[in-house]
């Protein structure tokens, strides 16, 4: 089971230095300034507060702390019709600075597209592409995320799992709710990557029960709620079939297949590699040793046709290519392998027979650039005086993946808990936003999902870009995925 971003820090053995504990403070800390955006021609004013809530047990008494931006504009006639959007991304272990810096927040990081990030200075810009025309909003960091750690008598045990997190999160919005006093505006959950499962999760949490907190939208930046769709552990063919198109996606930026056949038709070459995988592709590898010879041997050369890779490499793969393999191989001839998060990266190999990528180079082409852009802005922007490490990703071990009634199967998920909620709430709108070139999460995989019974499929709107997994640092993409969401809670 892949863990999503996370996976890409996997390599690094990192030993975090232990968090000052606040037990002996009074109360939590807290930062406020004011500020304001032009977005859409409107100048915004907001006021702004950074700090810490703290969760309880059931005796009062303090277990964790969790840091939260919030914003909240200025001048809206009745907070009541105000909505106001939770923010946070996955890993699990990621803080919420990449939707922050990179989306939603006041102030967005500039970067190089599809190129790495290098090193400091980088550049900050006004956002003018911030929802916060059409909402207040909360950027949350879960426990061991950020500045957000456990308190007192509170173990980690307590807070990573797929319910733990799901829970403490629900807890930290009910608080949320109350002490901003918004428990009847409309509310809106926005993820990204392991953000989207955790969205399943806390619709389990908050939807359930007499005290209810109904949501009115949910945004599923980069999906991934049914890890069968595009986990290719042995034996399960479905995930390489959830791939495919990805791969197909991939071949067409790197320029190994023919465009001139296809009329240079992004869309229509991705249409049928959809109808590939779904009517040729999937009930071959079904057959398994079954399938005739014959019938192997044009499947083969039909996946060499959409994927650019070798009709000889296929049939040694058993028409079965793992994504680390795919990486290393589309360009192995030029000494490159592409990227996982997002495929329009590339990154030189040294070792020209390795089937595995050295690492992700999508991954390292952004990492610097994000927590540096983000702390200085906490600092001199924000005001907020910490000096404890910030864990932007990486420092969550141990993560429970038991999600007991989302399915009781080997595979996590929760997409039944998504389900569910759109049948009981008849206001939740689902919007599920997909990079082409992002494997990680691959926008097939989400359709297989998506197409499950279940689901209210006029309220599922599908969104697709031109880019990866943080398809926002494709600045054409950024622009077209933050008016999705725009539409998503203004509409």
């Amino acid at each position: 089971m892949f863990r999503l971003i996370a996976a890409a820090a996997a390599a690094v053995a990192l030993t975090l230095p232990a968090f000052a504990q606040d037990d002996a403070m009074d109360e939590p800390r807290s930062w406020e300034s004011r500020g304001q955006v032009t977005v859409n021609g409107e100048r915004i004013r907001y006021t702004a507060t950074a700090g810490e809530t703290w969760l309880r047990d059931a005796d009062g008494n303090p277990t964790a702390s969790i840091f939260a931006t919030t914003y909240i504009a200025d001048g809206m006639d009745d907070p009541r019709t105000r909505p106001v959007a939770f923010v946070f991304n996955g890993g699990p272990g990621s803080a919420s600075l990449w939707l922050h810096m990179g989306v939603f927040g006041p102030q967005r990081l500039v970067l190089p597209d599809a190129g790495d990030d290098g090193a400091a200075p980088f550049d900050t810009v006004e956002n003018t592409v911030s929802i916060l025309d059409v909402a207040d909003l909360v950027f949350v960091d879960p426990v061991g995320t950020g500045w957000s750690h456990t308190l007192g008598e509170g173990s980690t045990e307590d807070f990573w799992g797929v319910n733990e997190d799901g829970e403490s999160l629900a807890q930290f919005i009910r608080i949320w709710l109350s002490e901003h006093q918004r428990w009847n505006s409309p509310k809106y959950l926005l993820g990204e990557s392991y953000g989207t499962l955790r969205i399943g999760s806390l619709l389990n949490q908050l939807e359930g029960g007499y005290t209810d907190v109904a949501i009115n939208g949910v945004a599923l930046i980069s999906t991934v709620l049914d890890f069968r769709y595009d986990d290719t552990s042995n034996g399960n063919d479905i995930g390489y079939v959830g791939l495919m198109p990805g791969y197909a996606a991939t071949a067409w930026y790197h320029g190994k297949i023919d465009r001139s056949a296809w009329n240079d038709d992004l869309e229509a070459f991705l249409a049928a590699s959809r109808e590939f995988a779904i009517e040729d592709y999937m009930p071959a590898l079904m057959r398994g040793v079954t399938l005739d010879p014959a019938r192997e041997a044009e499947v083969i050369s039909q996946l060499s046709a959409f994927t650019g890779l070798s009709e000889t490499f296929l049939d040694r793969a058993n028409m079965r290519v793992s994504l680390q393999r795919f990486m290393r191989e589309l360009r192995r001839d030029e000494g490159l392998s592409v990227g996982r998060l997002d495929s329009r990266y590339t990154g030189v190999e040294v070792d020209g027979i390795g089937d595995t990528p050295e690492t992700d180079p999508s991954f390292y082409g952004i990492d610097a650039s994000f927590t540096a852009s983000m702390l200085d802005y906490f600092g001199r922007t924000l005001g907020v005086e910490m000096t404890e490490y910030y864990s932007t990703i990486g420092g969550v071990r141990g993560w429970n993946w038991d999600a007991g009634r989302s399915g009781n199967n080997n595979y996590i998920n929760v997409a039944p808990w998504i389900s569910r909620a759109m049948r009981q709430n008849s206001d939740l709108e689902v919007l599920v936003q997909q990079g082409y070139y992002d494997l990680a999460t691959p926008f097939f995989a989400a359709e297989l999902m998506f197409n499950q019974p279940g689901f209210i499929q006029d309220r599922v709107h599908f969104r697709y870009y031109e880019a990866g997994h943080m398809m926002y640092i494709h600045e054409p993409s950024l622009i077209e995925m933050t008016d999705d969401v725009r539409a998503l809670i203004a509409d």
